[in-house]
């Protein structure tokens, strides 16, 4: 079987994505902490199971899944993320290292584990922030998530470089400001000029299409300059 392999599909992007994929006919493993949302929708093309994105038991359980249904996969979208709003000398150790688990650490664990169930023309997506790009404008509060996005763009330069030879593709999109969840609560208030259905359709387009044109790229995709 061929999958979608997207992170992070409780909400957001991550749930519009899963659906625009499954309705588009794409076989999509939809994984996030909390797997209600999505499988409430009782799509055929989906599966959806609890999956933390940091935990290795979590990883296990989806090699296992593919290596059961021989699976191979066209794309994985590093999608799941986590932001925490606090004043840096706020800001705990733990809770800092608790972003950098799953925005970094766990898109390279993803990563690892996925890549050997793709050939040469698949693509790694990850989602990163405007956040993450030098030079772009920068908010008080977000020192763990704006860093850790930052620190997934140098990773996915790397990555494609040392697997140009071989394949797959290694793409990243950093966003501007999308009406999610997320947002919302490290923003309350604020109205980003992109719906969560809109970003995910852009992202669906690229996760399929955009490693003819492009690898090791960082794209920004926002209405704004930095």
């Amino acid at each position: 079987m061929k999958f979608i392999v997207v992170t992070g599909t409780s909400r957001g992007i991550g749930f519009e994505l899963s659906k625009l994929l499954a309705d588009a006919g794409y076989n999509v493993l939809a994984l996030s902490r909390n797997e209600e949302p999505i499988k409430s929708i009782a799509h055929k093309n989906i599966t959806a199971f609890p999956f933390d994105v940091s935990s290795s038991e979590d990883r296990e359980k989806v090699s296992k899944y593919l290596k059961d249904k021989n699976g191979k996969v066209i794309a994985l979208i590093n999608n799941a993320g986590i932001l925490i709003n606090k004043p840096f000398l706020e800001i705990t150790e733990d809770e800092f290292k608790s972003v950098y688990d799953v925005n970094v650490f766990g898109v390279a664990s993803m990563t690892k584990l996925i890549v050997p169930f793709m050939d040469e023309y698949g693509h790694v997506l990850t989602i990163s922030s405007m956040g993450g790009i030098q030079g772009s404008a920068k908010f008080p509060g977000l020192s763990a998530y704006s860093s850790s996005k930052g620190a997934v763009l140098t990773l996915t330069e790397l990555l494609a470089e040392e697997f140009k030879e071989s394949g797959p593709s290694f793409n990243a999109l950093a966003l501007g400001a999308v009406q999610t969840e997320m947002l919302e609560e490290a923003f309350p208030g604020y109205k980003a000029p992109v719906s969560a259905k809109e970003m995910a359709e852009y992202i669906m387009d690229f996760a399929l299409k955009g490693q003819k044109m492009y690898n090791g790229k960082i794209l920004q995709v926002s209405s704004s300059t930095p």
